[in-house]
């Protein structure tokens, strides 16, 4: 449920919720949000909410009188004692709206006193002790405040409080009364059962309102989720069509063009060379997202590594970026799986960007070995002027890849622009044993 803030003037309400009107009922009466806060402050109806100090103000001023008239007239207590008992057993009750445990202790104790009082009184032979009918009426107002409000255990507390009360004043008890101590303990009892139960309910539907909006959002995300791997999927099955025409069109290619040059077929071969092993990686990520690439139909083709940089510089160049790569001997030997493959995709997705924003730039792209660690540096510099970009901006998710990538492997990352206008990638990877796999 809200909370307020404290020192606030009044109480937010809370929207009701939808439903028979046992359920809406049972939200007013639900546990207010901290102490101080009057009962049914958090009622969707302003008459709701003053509902409680209204009633409580018809007993009180209801009750004082009459204490006061058959304490004096009935009972012949003194007039100063009757006037004192009226207010200390009657006004404590608006009290009890906002805090009810307090005024329970004053109403108990001005209780316990007015009925020491009436047992030396001159008319309470015949009548009852030591609880007469109004107290027995403004202690059940007190029940009802206390069970709208307090946890369980408080309410046993007050119940036993309750009779033990009772069982020792009976020890004072004058003869010829009507002794009352069952009465209102069984009486106390009745009502703190049923308005804590009452309670309960309330707290109940609300924490079935709050579910109800988790469950919504959770619906929510899992819905766009489901909505983004459907896309990715479509996505595959688009671009894999086109792919594969390409492949064909390039494997084709020599025997539907007889008569071509070796470096023309050379670099047909090429192209379909790179395009089938796009269409395996766009199969293996597919797999990741319908969740089964653990099972039994997932994609077992060994995942790249520092061994295919080689090609992928040689790719690279032939599309006419010209690109130097330093491989220090055993490196990849050296590295775990997880860097190795962290590796290849940080020169690849590197290499990548410069093709897209630096088209023609020289790039160099070393990899070199520490006592602990792998250093993988892609550095490119600024684009001739004759070849123009073939994106302007990016989405910058690259670079959230590298970061995600050198985070799992435990290493750093640094990127960023040079100053004759090029660009620089250096990632740290450890070469230990305790890397996390990339997932």
């Amino acid at each position: 449920m809200s909370e307020t803030t404290p020192g606030a003037t009044a109480p937010e309400p809370v929207p009701e919720p939808s439903g028979r009107a046992v359920p809406r009922f049972a939200v007013v009466l639900r546990t207010p949000a901290h102490a101080g806060e009057p009962l049914f402050a958090r009622a969707p109806k302003a008459w709701q909410r003053i509902l409680p100090l209204a009633v409580v103000a018809v007993f009180v001023l209801t009750l004082m009188p009459v204490t006061i008239a058959v304490s004096t007239n009935v009972y012949g207590a003194g007039g100063g004692w009757a006037g004192a008992l009226g207010v200390a057993q009657t006004v404590p009750l608006l009290l009890a709206v906002t805090r009810p445990l307090p005024a329970w202790g004053i109403v108990l104790t001005a209780d316990v006193v007015g009925a020491v009082v009436l047992a030396h009184a001159d008319g309470v032979a015949g009548h009852s002790w030591p609880w007469p009918p109004m107290v027995i009426v403004g202690y059940l107002v007190c029940m009802v405040c206390l069970g709208l409000r307090e946890p369980v255990r408080n309410l046993v507390a007050v119940w036993l409080v309750t009779g033990a009360a009772g069982g020792a004043l009976e020890l004072l008890r004058p003869d010829g009364v009507t002794t009352t101590t069952a009465l209102l303990f069984i009486l106390a009892g009745a009502f703190l059962a049923l308005t804590g139960a009452l309670r309960g309910l309330g707290d109940a539907q609300q924490r079935i309102v709050e579910q109800q909006g988790i469950s919504e959002a959770e619906r929510a995300r899992r819905t766009l989720l489901e909505e983004r791997a459907r896309i990715a999927r479509e996505l595959h099955d688009v671009v894999a069509h086109h792919m594969s025409v390409i492949t064909v069109q390039a494997d084709s290619a020599p025997y539907r063009l007889p008569g071509m040059a070796d470096p023309v077929r050379e670099e047909f071969e090429a192209i379909a060379a790179s395009a089938r092993e796009s269409l395996g990686e766009m199969r293996r990520l597919l797999t990741v997202l319908r969740g089964n690439g653990d099972g039994p139909g997932g994609e077992r083709a060994p995942q790249p590594g520092i061994d295919r940089l080689q090609q992928l510089v040689e790719a690279t160049v032939r599309a006419g970026q010209p690109v130097r790569l330093s491989l220090a001997a055993g490196a990849a030997a050296a590295a775990p799986a997880a860097v190795d493959l962290s590796a290849y995709r940080i020169v690849q997705e590197a290499l990548a960007n410069v093709v897209r924003h630096a088209p023609g730039a020289r790039t160099h792209v070393s990899l070199t070995l520490h006592s602990d660690e792998l250093l993988v540096l892609v550095v490119n510099g600024p684009a001739p002027d004759a070849a123009p970009a073939l994106e302007t901006s990016g989405t910058g998710h690259g670079l959230v890849g590298m970061r995600e990538r050198v985070r799992l492997t435990g290493g750093t990352l640094d990127t960023g622009p040079l100053p004759d206008g090029g660009f620089r990638v250096a990632a740290r990877l450890p070469l230990n044993e305790t890397a996390e796999e990339p997932s």
